[in-house]
């Protein structure tokens, strides 16, 4: 598919980013693949020539937003992306990258969220990157040991000298966040505007709290890993481990996260095989395939800003790219979707359910996901 055959019905449409007047594509691309593969698990392999092939063809996509960190690569990702910038009107490219990880492990100060460290953390990124602001800087991981108060100061100043234009948060529980949330007001600080998590029809535990407080707050939410590591695109059987990809490197080095997936320990998990019944019967209802179906999913989610996708081809990321518009799941559809890829309800909330049945206020509606 050439880039005059998109058609502009099927473009990525831009959103807002929570109550900001920022926007952006609909659909976010991720580069955690870009750079050299190191660990096997956080990076990709993909090389600087094949990158800015698919961060071209992704803008012709009509999708304005990058997302990159400086562990990714590590380093080389955000210098892949810097390389790309310097090809295009910056104006028109909403970059987003984030500070926590450690890029030097020889030296105990750089990790972490403390003052010394996104002051320093943020010169590289902006070298890399080779521009004069971010738009998007998110702490890609909460830190135990630093006061919250330094942490927020330190971004605040930040934005306030132009380095960054807004502030956004990854992997937070809920009590985290509105502890983000109550501190920046309280001292008059700049607001969080987004929270990456990880969210699909996998993996939805963030809807019972960190996503309330999003929505209660006007934060737009940035799902990673849509796909859970490749799980939902269809490709994986029941009968036998994958024996290509970042599965089957799961399975043979024994680990198991959110973006590499252990078949090992999903196989005997029916509701992954019911979700991925359901989502094959509709897809090919629609003429879509797996994977566009739990982008589409996430897509229609009111709290969901943007969803960011990794790609390793142009293939792929066309395939990802055919969820961003030109067609929708029905209201009974993303019922089915819902209803079948639902967790389990913990206490206390399975509790309070069964007593809230008489304690319905019009005028005071429950928040919901």
């Amino acid at each position: 598919m050439s880039d005059n055959t998109i058609p502009e019905a099927s473009k990525c449409p831009l959103m807002f980013l929570g109550k900001t007047g920022l926007k952006v594509s609909n659909i976010c691309l991720g580069a955690m693949t870009f750079g050299k593969s190191v660990s096997g698990r956080l990076d990709g392999n993909i090389d600087e020539e094949e990158s800015h092939r698919l961060m071209d063809r992704f803008a012709a996509w009509g999708g304005n937003f990058l997302d990159t960190a400086d562990v990714y690569g590590p380093k080389f990702s955000e210098t892949i992306v810097g390389t790309w910038l310097q090809k295009q009107e910056r104006e028109r490219i909403v970059i987003a990258t984030k500070v926590r990880f450690s890029t030097d492990p020889s030296d105990p100060n750089n990790v972490g969220l403390s003052r010394r460290h996104i002051t320093r953390a943020v010169e590289e990124s902006l070298g890399r990157l080779q521009t004069d602001f971010i738009d998007l800087y998110q702490t890609h991981l909460w830190d135990n040991a630093v006061p919250l108060e330094e942490t927020l100061r330190t971004l605040n100043d930040l934005v306030r000298c132009g380095k960054v234009r807004y502030l956004g948060a990854c992997n937070l529980s809920g009590w985290q966040l509105q502890k983000w949330i109550q501190v920046q007001e309280k001292l008059g600080l700049e607001p969080v505007v987004a929270l990456q998590q990880h969210y699909s029809l996998k993996e939805r535990a963030s809807e019972w709290e960190a996503f309330q407080v999003c929505k209660g707050n006007g934060l737009g939410v940035l799902p990673w890993s849509p796909l859970s590591g490749g799980v939902l695109a269809g490709k994986v059987s029941r009968d036998k481990p994958p024996d290509t990809g970042r599965m089957a490197d799961a399975v043979q080095k024994n680990f198991n996260t959110a973006a590499a997936p252990n078949w090992n320990q999903l196989k005997d998990k029916e509701q992954i095989w019911n979700i991925l019944d359901v989502s094959k019967r509709i897809a090919e209802t629609k003429g879509k395939t797996q994977a566009q179906v739990a982008i589409r999913w996430l897509l229609q989610k009111d709290i969901v800003a943007s969803v960011i996708i990794g790609a390793r081809t142009v293939q792929q990321l066309d395939d990802n790219m055919g969820a961003a518009n030109g067609w929708t799941l029905t209201p009974e559809e993303m019922a089915e979707l819902d209803k079948v890829s639902q967790p389990d309800k913990p206490y206390p909330y399975s509790m309070a359910d069964m007593f809230m049945g008489d304690r319905v206020n019009p005028f005071n509606p429950p928040l919901t996901i």
